[in-house]
């Protein structure tokens, strides 16, 4: 009989800043360990992606110093832990049940081991209308099976699986249709509340529209980011962002008007502003800023200095009428490549990020959407190369 295999290896956690880091082992013969994703507007809401994906941390609670990390109440039995510098979400903990092992934010995870997580199926996609972030998430980063999606919950003995064409194309807004002009930004404990307004360029040429516009439907870009930071601030893999000038964004109860220099939004933030409500920020590199909320922990703008007019909105905290995905404000490059993937090369996020890419491009090509221009740039540019 052969000798058990008791090799080990190590899991890492930590967040933006590293203020807060974790380190346990688990046998390797557990590898790949079993994560899902969560669509639910609740944690879409409360990390501003557009979705979640935890696993069990190996280690006891008890032997888990989290003392240092800021708790949120996230639903009557559930917490949520961050880090109240940086905002990144680390664990899930039960706070009636301490015997329950803590889960971790695989965003938090280092990219050491090459098949460290293996998504199983998808849950509560049924609250995104438009199906959000499982059209990116179609098959296992693993074996490449495709992942079933449920409408709630999938542990449970009503879990209903929703087929592969839901929603219909029907019931999608799609590239080309426009929705309402105005989207509620909002974190899950509603400190954030702010709106975003569909901006005038009906009278631009095309070569005069800003960077972020697309020239056929005046649509905002949202673009998928593969980034270490933007990961480690968010605590996903995959984080989704759009793009807005801030003149086209407003308070949401203030009457004050919302500014339009991202100088001008730090400064309200520092004196204590209440139009801001629980917006904080911080500082992730010299003159680039992380905002987020300082209650709940969710992601909400970034901004760097070569764009001081605009901000860069997590599309997890829109509440748009059609869907997560909000296609009736927003232009999204389906199937194009993640920004940053290069962050992911050598460890288990490269074969997630080859599977987002590629059922996105399957998604693009079944519902008949075009590639945008930014893609079409891209691969000119590849070609002249």
């Amino acid at each position: 009989m052969s000798e058990p295999n008791t090799t080990t290896v190590t899991l890492k956690a930590h967040c933006l800043c590293k203020a807060n880091t974790f380190e346990t082992k688990t046998l390797e013969s557990n590898l790949p360990l079993r994560s899902y994703t969560c669509n639910c507007t609740s944690c879409r809401h409360v990390t501003g992606a557009l979705y979640i994906s935890p696993i069990r941390w190996p280690e006891p609670r008890d032997k888990v110093h989290i003392s240092n990390l800021k708790v949120f109440n996230f639903s009557p039995s559930i917490d949520l832990l961050f880090c109240s510098t940086c905002s990144t979400p680390i664990f899930w903990a039960w706070p009636k049940d301490e015997k329950h092992p803590l889960s971790v934010f695989t965003g938090a995870l280092t990219n050491d081991t090459r098949s460290l997580i293996k998504i199983s199926h998808q849950s509560f996609v049924g609250d995104t209308l438009d199906g959000g972030a499982s059209v990116f998430f179609r098959y296992s980063n693993i074996d490449g099976t495709e992942l079933k999606r449920f409408e709630t919950g999938a542990d449970n003995e009503i879990a209903k699986e929703l087929p592969k064409q839901w929603p219909s194309p029907a019931e999608l807004t799609g590239y080309e249709a426009k929705k309402e002009d105005a989207i509620p930004i909002r974190c899950k404990c509603k400190g954030i509340d702010f709106v975003l307004h569909r901006g005038d360029y009906s009278s631009y040429k095309e070569d005069e529209l800003p960077w972020n516009i697309d020239p056929k439907t005046h649509k905002l870009l949202a673009d998928l980011c593969g980034c270490d930071s933007c990961r480690l601030q968010s605590g996903v893999d995959v984080f989704c962002w759009t793009f807005a000038e801030m003149k086209y964004i407003s308070f949401g109860k203030s009457k004050k008007t919302f500014p339009t220099h991202t100088d001008q939004l730090r400064k309200l933030i520092d004196v204590g502003d209440d139009a801001v409500g629980t917006l904080a920020y911080y500082t992730s590199s010299p003159n680039v800023h992380r905002f987020f909320c300082s209650t709940c922990s969710a992601c909400v703008f970034y901004t760097k200095p070569d764009r001081p007019t605009f901000v860069d909105i997590a599309i997890g905290i829109l509440e748009a009428s059609d869907g997560a995905r909000a296609e009736g404000m927003l232009s999204w490059d389906y199937g194009g490549s993640i920004t940053y993937r290069e962050d992911g090369e050598g460890g288990w996020r490269e074969g997630l990020f080859e599977e987002v890419e590629e059922s996105g491009e399957e998604y693009r090509v079944e519902r008949d959407y075009p590639k945008i221009w930014k893609r079409l740039q891209e691969e000119g540019d590849t070609k002249k190369d």
